[in-house]
């Protein structure tokens, strides 16, 4: 009986010290761990797929894991997901929240959409408000997401099955013939496209060429416009200024001989009464003084200086 005794008796130490070493292993890894934040997300659609202990990643990187999955009562509509993430991880204001799943049947939360430098989200001060209904602050779902991938699939499949049939119709042996014929007018427009390359190429270079001579041209005249303006600026405004003072010169000068013929008017009206009558006699009288002298130069040529003073001579007569 004390054998046992003794036996029991160890055996008792030994399970008290693996539990208390098992309770100061997992102590000291709470201690060396960091403490998790949790988040509750209220999902429109449904989360099928999405269990407890499903990742959440944040832009791709793991950061946590799915901890509750429940209805919400107020509105049945509604699925609250309870999500616990690393203390790291940057869920600030404009973060969302989706669920979705691959190929192969795993699903995940989703987190994106953090604006730089905005403030993290948390929990409303105060009693428990529209973003922190259970204690914990929530993350707005993003629109859509695998609910509403779900909920159209019904749609998209009936799509699916009228484009299935329209193309069914399409390819029928009916429309089969039109289709090649078709094929054939397109072989036969490319290959003519393909023997004309070289004339299409040409005509390419050509007008390639003709833009080139046109942008040169307007350059040309954009040039000649601005030498015009030059010349019109340096050279005929300071000829037109002269010609204007020309202009302004002889108007003065025939005002002045204006008023110089108007002062002379008086003498001029004298002359042409009494000067030019006495002129003309005088003329007449000359002309009368330069034929008698004329006469009498003749007389003397003829007679000598007696003819001045004795009368002609009668001719001897002479009897037969």
């Amino acid at each position: 009986m004390e054998t046992r005794s003794n036996h029991v008796l160890v055996g008792a130490v030994v399970l008290i010290l693996l539990a208390v070493l098992a309770l100061f292993t997992v102590w000291l890894a709470r201690l060396g761990g960091k403490a998790e934040h949790e988040y509750d997300i209220f999902f429109e659609q449904s989360v099928d797929g999405l269990t407890k202990g499903s990742q959440v990643t944040y832009s791709g990187v793991l950061s946590g894991t799915v901890k509750q999955i429940a209805l919400w009562k107020p509105d049945p509509r509604l699925v609250r997901v309870r999500i616990a993430v690393d203390p790291e991880t940057p869920v600030l204001e404009g973060t969302t929240a989706s669920a979705s799943c691959s190929f192969t049947g795993t699903c995940t939360v989703s987190l994106d959409g953090a604006r730089r430098n905005a403030a993290p989200i948390v929990c409303a001060q105060g009693s428990p408000g529209p973003r922190c209904r259970y204690g914990v602050a929530e993350i707005p779902p993003k629109p859509g997401g695998i609910g509403a991938l779900l909920a159209s699939a019904p749609r998209l499949l009936e799509n699916v099955s009228n484009l299935t049939d329209r193309l069914t119709k399409l390819l029928g042996d009916n429309n089969q013939t039109s289709i090649q014929g078709i094929l054939a007018n397109t072989n036969r427009l490319s290959g003519a496209l393909a023997d004309r390359g070289p004339e299409i190429a040409a005509t390419l270079a050509q007008t390639r060429v003709a833009i080139q001579q046109a942008g040169d041209a307007s350059q040309k005249i954009g040039d000649l416009a601005a030498t015009t303006n030059g010349l019109l600026s340096q050279d005929v405004r300071p000829t037109l200024a002269n010609l204007n003072r020309t202009i302004e010169q002889a108007r003065q000068s025939a005002a002045t001989l204006n008023q110089t013929i108007g002062d002379a008017r008086p003498g001029l009206q004298t002359f042409s009464r009494q000067t030019v009558p006495e002129a003309n006699q005088l003329v007449h009288d000359l002309r009368q003084t330069a034929a008698a002298l004329q006469s009498v130069a003749e007389k003397v040529d003829r007679g000598g200086a007696g003819a001045l003073v004795g009368s002609s001579r009668l001719p001897d007569y002479q009897g037969h």
